[in-house]
């Protein structure tokens, strides 16, 4: 196996001449089908029409929706144009929006009605107040200066907005002439996909990732699944995450395969779709795997074309990897760990590692990439089976953090090595065990949440003088959210204000579970906070409240 050297524009190019009626996309749910030639014929046309609303390389396009087939569409039409594309959380609420829009220099957004409780398009409004009264094609916002175009992804019209149908018939009436210049000019280690993360501490970051990056990402995970044109991958994880753009949509685009979609996860819709599409691999967090097998209906589906997938986001209890191999027919599952700044994959385990490798390992460097575990104080590699930070270097290191070089100089080092925060061993064989976290990270059910974004969020509370957020165990999730609070003298606030406040604002999953009001906080002689111990704070509170989580 060879590094490729396409842009994702040129590798969907690729298999629509060579195999024009494979399928590439399918969505069961509603018998739609898009082969290669199909799929990258709309791109094309969609490319077209961004161009026409004046999208060019190096601009900005967010897209917030569900995993809807136009995401794709979008996701491609920008890297055909060199344009980046920015992926907006689901879950998002207005400020982390607003952030974000700000942040990336977003210039034209793509997003669809809504999800779940959150109203995508009164959110907008409230932010670009602007589109309600100007003319489409002349936005400017006093809000975001870089902000030109909004496009509602559906049929209904609404203020202000381009609809899809609009975009693809203006990109109809386009000639081919610019769009294959500007294609020309596109070079596969030119950023095509940004998307935001702490990564270790502070406000989110923009973490830079070329086309060289992700689609050999994909490459070589699909191998480490043994992927061949023949697969076809059901895919529940989000799209706006590495999981569902990279590991699913590039493992499968650069082995000509096919991908089968549900737009959100549904253990039901997984199950029939599998069943229905003859799917031969499926991916997702424990938490996923876990309904699926204890679906009631489970029992109602043929599974036995499955044989591999990827389980990723926390390490899956043996049992249930197990459950997994047999009941599920996924012998040749894999993990993948690593970050959203490689790419997001640094090691792997492989189909011919056992049960007992796979769910308590993250198995060994991927191809081409150098997995070292350095000792945090003196940047020195450490010995065989002694804890240290689990760095990586080769192809898949992100091209930095989008305006923040001091931030990108802090987590990649002198030789060229990324820092992931994480802490682990490496044995004799080079398999890979994390053992726990240098930096504050929370992981809940494969989502990252940064407890400096809730504390700065919470401190917006007047009643509250100081907030720690940290970990706390969960049997489903891994770990929730736990806040600390100690409330100004004076004052009085509840668990349920907490609750309240964040509601609306931020997203779902980041409300703190478990509020703790408490007098002090845990502090090192030199007075500074210990968070590492709050976990146990809590887990006493929550003991003598007669809760056990762990």
């Amino acid at each position: 196996m060879e590094l490729i050297n396409y842009t994702l524009g040129g590798i969907l190019e690729k298999y629509a001449t060579q195999t024009p009626d494979h399928d590439f996309l399918v969505y069961p749910d509603r018998g739609l089908r898009f082969t290669y030639k199909e799929f990258d014929e709309r791109v094309n046309t969609f490319a077209k029409g961004l161009m026409a609303l004046g999208v060019k390389k190096g601009d900005k396009i967010g897209i917030w929706a569900k995993n809807i087939p136009d995401w794709l569409t979008f996701m491609f039409a920008a890297a055909k144009i060199g344009a980046v594309l920015v992926t907006i959380n689901t879950n998002y609420k207005s400020a982390e929006l607003e952030y974000l829009m700000k942040n990336a220099d977003v210039h034209t957004l793509c997003m669809v009605n809504g999800y779940r409780d959150s109203d995508y398009v009164q959110m907008v409004y409230d932010l670009v107040p602007e589109l309600k009264t100007c003319q489409r094609g002349h936005l400017r916002s006093e809000r975001f200066p870089e902000l030109r175009n909004v496009i509602y992804i559906g049929q209904e019209k609404q203020r202000g907005m381009y609809t899809t149908a609009e975009l693809y018939t203006i990109g109809n009436y386009m000639d081919d002439g610019p769009l294959n210049e500007a294609k020309s000019k596109v070079d596969p280690h030119d950023e095509t996909n940004m998307q935001y993360t702490s990564g270790t501490t502070g406000f989110p970051k923009g973490v830079m990732l070329t086309h060289h990056n992700i689609l050999n990402n994909g490459l070589t995970v699909g191998e480490c699944m043994n992927y061949t044109a023949k697969d076809k991958l059901l895919v529940c994880v989000p799209f706006f995450h590495c999981f569902g753009c990279v590991l699913a949509l590039c493992a499968i685009i650069t082995h000509g395969a096919t991908m089968v979609v549900v737009e959100d996860f549904d253990p039901l819709k997984v199950l029939a779709s599998v069943h229905k599409e003859r799917c031969t691999a499926l991916y997702g967090v424990p938490t996923m795997f876990i309904a699926e097998l204890n679906h009631p209906m489970f029992d109602m589906f043929d599974l036995s074309s499955l044989r591999t997938g990827i389980m990723a986001g926390a390490l899956c209890p043996i049992e249930t990897m197990k459950e997994v191999m047999s009941k599920m027919y996924c012998k040749d599952i894999i993990s993948v760990y690593g970050l959203t700044e490689s790419s997001p994959g640094m090691s792997a385990t492989r189909t011919s590692d056992s049960a007992e490798i796979r769910a308590t390992t993250v198995g060994r460097e991927l191809p081409f990439v150098e997995v070292k575990v350095l000792d945090p104080e003196t940047n020195e590699e450490v010995p065989r089976g002694v804890q240290g930070e689990l760095c990586c270097k080769g192809y898949n290191i992100m091209k930095g953090y989008y305006k923040n070089p001091e931030a990108t100089a802090a987590v990649i080092d002198e030789n060229g090595f990324l820092h992931s925060g994480d802490l682990g061993t490496m044995d004799e064989q080079g398999y890979i065990r994390v053992t726990g976290r240098i930096k504050e990270m929370i992981i809940r059910g494969g989502e990252n949440i940064y407890p400096r974004e809730i504390e700065n969020f919470l401190y917006q509370m007047p009643e509250i003088e100081a907030v720690e957020v940290a970990a706390i165990p969960s049997p489903k999730y891994g770990e929730e959210v736990g806040a600390f609070i100690r409330v100004r003298k004076g004052m009085s606030l509840s668990e349920e204000d907490v609750t309240m406040y964040c509601r609306g604002k931020i997203a779902r999953y980041k409300i703190p579970k478990y509020i703790f009001m408490v007098d002090e906080f845990p502090m090192t002689a030199s007075g500074k906070i210990q968070k590492y111990k709050l976990k146990d704070v809590g887990l006493k509170i929550l003991a003598e409240r007669g809760v056990t989580v762990v």
